[in-house]
């Protein structure tokens, strides 16, 4: 599949991202050359692990000067608490926060929060996914 045959890709979370396609190399790629091409791309909840790794073709991390956003830890801090055990391998914003040039930032707990910076939209978490799926529809025009 091309990306640069759409206006924009919209990637969603869940819990299997942090596995599935943390070390994606070609859905990386995938991203990379849409956002290369000027094409949205749209994240959210823990698909957003993805940007921890994913190069621009100058070998920059696609978000070197971004402000940015995905699952917090308090999110995480919670949902472990919850099932009563570790159930990530890691923590995005801790990740995240390791990272030097980029703004990765984070609301309430659980709460719609989705912001673009750019062609790049990122939402928190699942309850996120609206919230950026609007900024899609005004990034478009629509």
């Amino acid at each position: 599949m091309d990306p640069t045959a759409y206006d924009a890709i919209f990637l969603a979370g869940g819990q299997s991202p942090m596995v599935t396609m943390i070390d994606d190399a070609a859905l990386h790629a995938f991203v990379a050359k849409a956002y290369e091409a000027g094409r949205i791309v749209s994240i959210v909840c823990h698909g957003t692990c993805i940007l921890l790794k994913t190069r621009l073709s100058n070998g920059d991390l696609l978000v070197k000067g971004k402000t940015w956003t995905g699952f917090a830890n308090s999110d995480e801090a919670f949902a472990d608490a919850w099932v009563g055990r570790k159930i990530q391998p890691f923590w995005i914003e801790e990740e995240a926060k390791k990272i030097e040039g980029t703004n990765f930032v984070v609301n309430s707990m659980f709460k719609p929060f989705a912001l673009r910076d750019g062609n790049l939209i990122t939402g928190q978490q699942q309850f996120s996914g609206g919230a950026a799926a609007e900024l899609v529809v005004q990034t478009l025009g629509c």
